[in-house]
């Protein structure tokens, strides 16, 4: 049985408003995430654009933002198992990416979490997508790690 949440821990050498703006400007997001988004994260609206991260360029970027709580949470919501261009994932269920902020002695405890797996039917798709957003999570704490710490 495929597990419902992925979840990172990542520590980083920098204050929270730092990691916040990395995290929420889209042009910073998209430096270290590899997506060129077309315009500001903004709760409540669709996130588009196409990502740059080398072997999956040109698949489409589609995330809905449901919370900024500055410098605490920024959520959304998009399709884990859409990596095929030629495919509407417009009816897929959708999972929930979180990151939580928190203060810590040396900078900033940055918590990633993605959920919401259980939705997805059972079997061999459910298991890829855990899977690849797994080890894709693994990739992107070292990218803002090394984007905010050097």
């Amino acid at each position: 049985m495929t597990p419902d949440r992925i979840e990172k821990i990542i520590n980083l050498k920098a204050p929270i408003d730092r990691v916040w703006h990395a995290i929420t400007d889209h042009v910073e997001f998209g430096t270290w995430f590899n997506v060129a988004l077309d315009g500001p994260f903004k709760p409540g609206e669709v996130s588009r654009g196409q990502i740059t991260y080398p072997g999956y360029e040109g698949l489409k970027w589609e995330a809905a933002v449901q919370a900024m709580e500055p410098e605490r949470l920024f959520s959304f919501t998009w399709c884990p198992t859409a990596n095929d261009p030629d495919v509407d994932y417009s009816g897929e269920p959708l999972t929930l990416v979180e990151f939580r902020f928190e203060a810590a002695a040396d900078g900033t405890r940055l918590v990633v979490s993605e959920s919401g797996f259980d939705a997805l039917p059972d079997g061999p798709a459910r298991d890829e997508a855990f899977k690849g957003n797994s080890q894709g999570w693994d990739i992107q704490a070292k990218n803002i790690v090394a984007h905010i710490d050097g």
